[in-house]
């Protein structure tokens, strides 16, 4: 009778055994799912035998397959699309050009009254329509897989100055002078030119385009700083979360010709040399920081001046 009953024990003992050893198996297997990255390669394991088990594990990894293929097929497809729109910008741009320079020889010709009025106004249309297809071009530019930046040192000062004295006519319109304080004129950061000054044009190009007063350029350590005051409208409609997203515009700028891309050009172009490019705002004064990260240099030392 004794040995029936420790029979039983044992058979007891070993089931719960069993089962914890199940039970712990569930929880890894949970825990693997709840905190695998959503881009890993790594594919569920079972340590316990049996067929249901395995079948589980099968069906589980069977769906991650599914998962990472569709994940694959739509980084992709967004390559071919980045691409497509790169070469049809590209293409747009010659027969836009080629309007345009029949509509100035008929306005430089003996073309006048009404007919030079609605041609005057054709141009003024394609001038505005070859500013947006630039931006255009310059954000699928920004954004194609095949880009390949091409670094080089470059002296972050002399770069600004060349961009603010091309802008010299549009703040003397205003009545404006930007304000440039540098921590250090030397400074100097390895990146890709064209991008570069494709960035700080566009955010100095911001600075004019919604601006109320003169901007200020501070650059402290890696951070170059672009302020300026903004209309009250635009500050109550500015959504500093969305406004390096492609086409926003805040409220109170959308009677402007911006196309909403200048910053997400910045950005994206910011991003592909490890720079980071973000905004805040203090009452009505818009910041535009660029942070250069870990490709500027501090050249020969500190000095603080003024352009």
């Amino acid at each position: 009778m004794g040995w029936m009953i420790a029979a039983v024990v044992g058979c007891l003992i070993g089931g719960c055994a069993v089962a914890a050893w199940y039970v712990g198996e569930m929880r890894r297997m949970t825990g693997f799912l709840r905190h695998r990255p959503a881009g890993s390669n790594a594919r569920l394991t079972v340590s316990v035998p049996g067929r249901a088990p395995e079948e589980l594990a099968l069906a589980v990894n069977a769906q991650l397959d599914a998962i990472q293929n569709e994940r694959i097929e739509q980084m992709q497809r967004a390559e071919e699309f980045r691409r497509d729109l790169s070469a049809l910008a590209h293409d747009v741009r010659t027969p836009l050009m080629g309007a345009r320079g029949h509509v100035q020889l008929a306005l430089d010709g003996k073309c006048t009254g009404e007919d030079a009025r609605h041609l005057a106004a054709a141009l003024e249309r394609l001038d505005d329509m070859r500013t947006l297809l630039d931006q255009l071009f310059a954000y699928a530019r920004a954004n194609d897989p095949d880009r390949r930046p091409e670094i080089e040192t470059i002296a972050v000062h002399s770069l600004l100055a060349e961009i603010l004295l091309g802008h010299y006519p549009e703040f003397e319109e205003r009545g404006w002078e930007p304000a440039v304080r540098f921590e250090n004129e030397s400074l100097t950061v390895d990146a890709d030119r064209a991008a570069m000054g494709r960035i700080i044009e566009n955010l100095v190009s911001n600075t004019l385009r919604y601006g109320a007063a003169a901007p200020s350029i501070v650059q402290e350590r890696s951070r170059m700083t672009f302020s300026n005051a903004v209309d009250t409208a635009t500050a109550d409609g500015l959504d500093l979360d969305r406004m390096f997203h492609r086409f926003y515009q805040a409220d109170g700028a959308r009677s402007g010709s911006g196309s909403g891309l200048g910053l997400a050009v910045a950005r994206s172009l910011a991003e592909s040399m490890g720079m980071q490019l973000y905004a805040t705002m203090d009452g009505i004064t818009l910041s535009i920081t660029l942070d250069l990260g870990p490709a500027v240099h501090d050249g020969t030392g500190p000095g603080a001046s003024a352009i």
